[in-house]
């Protein structure tokens, strides 16, 4: 179903702010170009090659991981919130709901088909994680920017920066032990600006001279093994 505009009665403009949403399309961005790059990252790996089928597995397997925990925070958390204090945007919730189920189909897809093809390394192992990546980012094109236009900004007048914070702590949680650099990493060069900015609202100092320090440089060894360089 296409999404609507919400009615004049939910327009967030005329309300007071709760809490700062942006982090939603901030996490977004780095669905998209996690998701986005995988078939040629599925398909730059040499036939029986299996120590690269393996590191990029584990990211396609991480990013699987993140979404499921950002999806399940939501439908936790969020839809119950928005449709009592925001009943005006129960069309939009009940849209949402739909968009997960069809997401988890195909990410449950993904899950299933990626312990083969790491162990293999084979075309015919990777055909299954192609077919269920083309679902996952069909899907991600039609939900992410229906929910960044009709329930971010609803967010912005019914969630408290205390349940923003919540969201945000689920999210981390789900990054598998010893790739917080690597994670960190793929969020920031997903930003428009490289991740600056990002940095800046997210991370204190201290933070931001260890990712200098540390974590850059284990993120381009991340890439560099995820590209087969």
């Amino acid at each position: 179903m296409a999404a609507t505009s919400l009615p004049p009665s939910g327009d967030p403009p005329t309300r007071a702010t709760t809490c700062d949403a942006s982090g939603m399309a901030e996490i977004h961005r780095m669905f998209r170009r996690g998701f986005g790059e995988g078939p040629a990252l599925v398909a730059g790996v040499a036939e029986a090659d299996l120590a690269h089928a393996g590191v990029v597995a584990t990211q396609l397997e991480t990013m699987s991981l993140g979404l499921h925990a950002h999806h399940q925070g939501e439908d936790e958390r969020l839809w119950g919130a928005l449709e009592e204090r925001a009943p005006s945007c129960a069309t939009h919730v009940e849209r949402m709901k739909a968009q997960h189920a069809e997401l988890l189909v195909h990410l449950t897809a993904l899950d299933a088909a990626l312990p083969s093809w790491r162990a293999s390394a084979k075309g015919t192992d990777a055909a299954p994680v192609l077919v269920a990546l083309d679902g996952v980012n069909a899907a991600l094109a039609v939900h992410l920017p229906d929910e960044e236009t009709n329930i971010v900004p609803v967010m912005e007048y019914t969630i408290t920066e205390k349940e923003v914070e919540w969201f945000s702590d689920h999210g981390r949680r789900a990054i598998p032990k010893g790739q917080t650099w690597e994670q960190l990493g793929e969020i920031l060069a997903a930003q428009p600006d490289g991740g600056d900015e990002w940095l800046k609202k997210h991370m204190p100092a201290p933070a931001r001279l260890m990712w200098r320090w540390v974590g850059k440089s284990k993120y381009a060894k991340h890439r560099a093994a995820l590209e087969g360089a």
